[in-house]
């Protein structure tokens, strides 16, 4: 079942390089930037809890 899933995931990405691959940059470049804006969050916010330790 997980190899079934995987490989579609796969095909449905593969598909859309081929026929859109200005619209998967796009998300891509999305995704890239939500992921390092969530870990510069979480680094702030643990920095601000060590501080308030003090």
């Amino acid at each position: 079942m997980k190899k079934a899933v995987i490989v579609v995931l796969v095909a449905f990405g593969v598909f859309w390089l081929v026929t859109d691959p200005h619209g998967l940059a796009k998300s891509a470049r999305k995704a890239g930037d939500s992921g390092a804006s969530v870990t510069a969050d979480v680094f702030d916010s643990v920095i601000t809890f060590v501080r308030d330790l003090q």
